[in-house]
């Protein structure tokens, strides 16, 4: 079983419209969307869900007011500034502690070193995975909560269920949907990846975000190949990005033309290849042939 991991060095440059393409070309494959941040590409797969399951992040540290005592420990041992002087009375002081829940970076101090006891610091249901069936074969994909942390956290464990169910079916493939930028959600999503396919798009900000892609990618040793999406719309910049790819070792494995289809497929709730059969789904599916080729 191999994982491919399809990734970009910054968001909209049609990475999820690829993957969905990339699903409906494959045969004997499990998809993991772990865009957890935003994850979209059920809406173009429309997945029936089969098993959701609670994601719990951390933990975060909670006042129990009848017990505070407001000695005060709690917020000298706080390294974060996440706690006031400003609870509520209860029957032993007029005033208690209060804890922050967006400044609170759940490291437990608090919890450890009050002497009465009065901290809860529980576990906290960050978000939501699933595992859901498409018309195009099995998908696991999650959901973080509002402002919710721990994405990294989240997207290894959506790569380490679309393995187990690849195992589990007998399937040769895991083909990720990966966060774009090169933060903790990026690093989490290839880190021991069989390939990486990284899409640009021909834009001054679209060639330098692959160069920084490129070289987290080349740090944890991770054999990578890039695709030029609406190449067309900047003959120049696109030539520049594949030559400066080639200096760099890499290798421009496609390159696709822009064209609306892909929005109108988008509203219709289909892959562009499923929508067309023109020369932007060719130009897919050639990128999906030597993808496979560079997979080995």
């Amino acid at each position: 079983m191999k994982e491919l991991v399809v990734i970009s060095g910054k968001g909209g440059t049609g990475k999820t419209s690829i993957v969905a393409s990339f699903s409906t070309l494959s045969q004997r494959k499990v998809l993991a969307d772990c865009d957890v941040d935003a994850a979209d590409l059920w809406l173009i797969l429309e997945p029936r869900i089969l098993r959701r399951e609670s994601f719990s992040g951390g933990r975060r540290a909670q006042i129990i007011e009848k017990k505070c005592t407001a000695c005060g420990k709690c917020q000298e041992v706080c390294r974060f500034d996440a706690i006031s002087f400003d609870g509520s009375a209860n029957s032993l002081v007029k005033r208690t502690y209060r804890i922050d829940p967006i400044d609170c970076e759940g490291c437990g101090v608090c919890a450890y070193f009050c002497p009465d006891g009065a901290i809860d610091f529980q576990e906290q249901i960050n978000g939501e995975w699933f595992i859901s069936e498409t018309r195009n074969g099995p998908m696991v994909h999650a959901k973080l909560g509002i402002a919710e942390e721990n994405s990294g956290k989240l997207v290894s464990l959506v790569r380490k269920e679309a393995k187990h169910l690849a195992e589990e079916k007998g399937l040769d493939l895991v083909i990720i949907d990966g966060s774009p930028g090169i933060g903790c959600p990026v690093i989490a999503s290839v880190t021991g990846a069989d390939l990486v396919l990284v899409v640009t798009e021909p834009t001054l900000s679209g060639q330098h975000d692959l160069e920084r892609v490129a070289k987290l990618t080349a740090h944890f040793g991770i054999p990578t190949v890039v695709c030029i999406n609406k190449y067309d719309l900047n003959p120049e910049v696109s030539a520049t990005i594949e030559a400066r790819t080639e200096e760099a070792g890499l290798k421009v494995v496609g390159k696709v033309i822009y064209d609306p289809a892909v929005t109108k497929a988008q509203i219709m709730r289909a892959s562009v290849v499923e929508y067309t059969g023109g020369k932007v789904a060719e130009d897919i599916k050639s990128l999906w042939r030597h993808t496979v080729y560079a997979l080995g």
